[in-house]
């Protein structure tokens, strides 16, 4: 049987093997050191010690550590105790890397979808931990509600109200681990309920599309027209536009204020028709308002849920405000969802720390400082933007930019491609458009790159503006 090696002070194990009390230390001594598990140099227990933690007579241990001296396993010095000799340990050959590892990274990162991660307000972050941690009561470290914890949602209700326009309670807020987390949920739970088709935008993310999938449910892209997503019950696209293939989804996926990547806002009476069309049929509509605090020269656009509360459901993130790292999602539900979504796992996946913590920044009013020094931040890397490419590439059209955290560049017709390599060439991570286009979305062709101005550090903007102008046409 393995006893533990307390005196070590490490989670240390040893498991004897072979006949004999001897035979089976010296062997899983051994072993222990020839795996690298006992590191060169390592002062090991006096016989005496290590016997009395083993149960087993002190020579017993004496003689396994004689042999190992013997060996060259380990070292005895009169004084300095036994330990792990200083070559005993061959190095293991490295591996190689597995499919999941990524290529080196290159020294620019342009890539969307990411926020300026090294101004993550620590200092506040830890305030409000120390504060929320501190106030918090005993029980708020049990199982506690399955939707979340209720300071984090009374919080995110007030939030929403007054920032984003959104109508609920705490009651019918469910906090998730991400954007990602939430779609899966409620895939799974539309999937349950009889639903096999989920109506998305041509352009958008490939995870989503992958994780709506993954939950039996097939994506159907929306046609797109010179007004942007015609999402369903808006009519037949302009002409120009594409053929719907959408009509027997039973709910939609729409980024209704600043769409990903394309960076328009769907249109009021596309608004308004979408919402008509969820409550002629019974649909249901899934609003990703990933960025919605982040709007420069534009009013914000107020949350198409509070058209209809009913048939909308709100999903919010802090991983475009704060760090994609915290894993802090929200869902607004409707009355009707609210059940499923919680008995199929909602509000169990995120640390109660991280909730009280949230709940204590939003209420302390640090999230709304936070959200407008980045806002100013992000709008000086915007306008540098815009102002480089003008003096630098005049051929090139800058779109979406009025709200978010990134830019769309309309390229010259077939020239995406290269200058993605260019980029590449230059030492920047870039994605072009084409990256999102949904497999079977007829679309007319469109040369772009999706540029991310808030993903580098502010040390690293300059140079990324740079090797940027220098790629493009």
């Amino acid at each position: 049987m393995a006893k533990p090696w307390a005196t070590f002070g490490v989670d240390l194990h040893l498991a004897p093997t072979g006949p004999g009390l001897r035979r089976g230390l010296t062997d899983a001594l051994r072993e222990a050191v020839r795996t690298g598990r006992l590191a060169p140099g390592t002062l090991l227990p006096s016989s005496r010690a290590l016997a009395a933690d083993l149960g087993i007579a002190r020579n017993t241990v004496a003689d396994a550590y004689a042999d190992l001296v013997a060996e060259g396993w380990l070292t005895a010095r009169q004084g300095s105790g036994t330990r792990v000799a200083d070559h005993a340990v061959p190095r293991p050959p490295a591996r190689a890397a597995g499919p999941h590892r990524s290529p080196g990274r290159l020294p620019h990162d342009l890539i969307p979808g990411t926020p300026d991660l090294a101004s993550f307000p620590r200092a506040a972050w830890l305030k409000a931990t120390r504060r929320a941690l501190n106030s918090a009561p005993n029980e708020a470290l049990g199982y506690g509600d399955p939707r979340g914890r209720p300071e984090l949602r009374t919080a995110l209700a007030a939030y929403l109200a007054r920032v984003r326009g959104v109508r609920t309670d705490p009651e019918r807020v469910v906090v998730c681990s991400g954007f990602a987390d939430g779609l899966r949920l409620l895939a799974e739970v539309l999937h349950s309920r009889g639903a096999r088709t989920l109506a998305v935008e041509p352009y958008g993310l490939d995870v989503h599309r992958d994780i709506v999938e993954r939950a039996g449910l097939r994506t159907a892209p929306l046609p797109y027209d010179d007004l942007g997503t015609s999402p369903p019950g808006a009519g037949p696209a302009s002409p120009g536009g594409t053929t719907r293939d959408a009509d027997d989804a039973h709910a939609v996926l729409l980024n209704p204020a600043h769409q990903f990547p394309l960076g328009g806002v769907l249109r009021p009476e596309r608004r308004a028709a979408v919402v008509d069309w969820a409550r002629r049929t019974g649909g249901l509509i899934l609003e990703d308002d990933y960025d919605g605090e982040f709007r420069y020269d534009r009013q914000p656009v107020g949350a198409l849920q509070d058209l209809d509360p009913d048939y909308v459901v709100y999903l919010g993130t802090a991983s475009k405000s704060l760090a994609p790292g915290l894993r802090l999602g929200w869902m607004v539900l409707p009355p009707s969802l609210l059940t499923d979504v919680v008995d199929q796992g909602g509000g169990r996946s995120v640390g109660v720390l991280e909730q009280l913590t949230l709940a204590e920044f939003l209420t302390s009013g640090a999230y709304d400082r936070h959200v407008r020094a980045a806002r100013l931040r992000y709008r000086r890397r915007r306008d540098a933007l815009v102002e480089a490419l003008a003096s630098r590439a005049p051929d090139v059209r800058v779109t979406g930019i009025a709200a978010g955290l990134h830019a769309v560049l309309r390229l010259p017709p077939g020239t995406e491609e290269s200058v993605v390599r260019a980029a590449a060439w230059q030492g920047l991570a870039l994605h072009g458009l084409s990256r999102f286009r949904h497999p079977r979305a007829e679309v007319p062709p469109l040369d772009a790159l999706v540029v991310g101005y808030a993903t580098p550090p502010d040390h690293a903007w300059t140079g990324a503006l740079e090797a940027l102008c220098r790629a493009l046409p």
